[in-house]
């Protein structure tokens, strides 16, 4: 399914936010992302002068380096492009999540270490996105071992269960993957 073809119009920005995770060597994971904006024509910006279309306006790149329990190891940033001296100023702060962990509280502890002007509004958005990656890489379906065998899933269901419709409690993904978690309706309600 795609969307309807659209009014008549011109292209004017992109954003490409591109998130990875991986296995390290070491038991650790990294999960790193990227976000680069490019305007469809050219402008002329008070610090960097002109700036042909399609040259970024924003070149950011982040590094979460956590543990299995999803604890923020080591973090590295780097801005190839920004469009103001004072965005250099920016990527200090980010060490300080240094040993909050990637998951409830995660937002609150990203605005309270790196909010306003302590941060940089686009390497904090970047974290966001990146916290879900950092559960679909840790947490995510188990590598294909090539026996065919039917998926097997155990433990709780986390924070998945009634997040949406596809793991709706009442329904048939919860009831085969998670039986002992799937809500049944009440036969004697009829």
């Amino acid at each position: 399914m795609s969307l309807t073809p659209p009014a008549p119009r011109r292209a004017m920005h992109t954003r490409q936010i591109v998130c990875d995770g991986y296995r390290r060597d070491d038991g650790l994971w990294d999960i790193e992302a990227r976000l680069v904006d490019t305007k469809a024509y050219a402008t002329r910006e008070p610090e960097r002068g002109v700036r042909g279309a399609g040259e970024p306006v924003h070149d950011m790149l982040v590094r979460l380096t956590i543990d299995a329990a999803m604890v923020v190891q080591a973090i590295e940033v780097a801005m190839p492009a920004h469009p103001y001296g004072a965005c250099l100023g920016a990527p200090p702060a980010f060490q300080s999540l240094v040993g909050c962990r990637v998951g409830p509280g995660w937002r609150k502890a990203v605005q309270a270490r790196v909010g306003g002007v302590q941060g940089c509004t686009h390497l904090r958005e970047l974290l966001f996105p990146m916290a879900t990656v950092a559960f679909q890489t840790l947490q995510g379906w188990p590598e294909d071992d090539g026996r065919d065998d039917p998926v097997r899933v155990s433990g709780e269901p986390g924070r998945v269960l009634d997040g949406c419709r596809a793991w709706d409690a009442r329904g048939p993904m919860v009831a085969a993957l998670y039986p002992q978690w799937a809500i049944r309706p009440d036969p004697r309600a009829d």
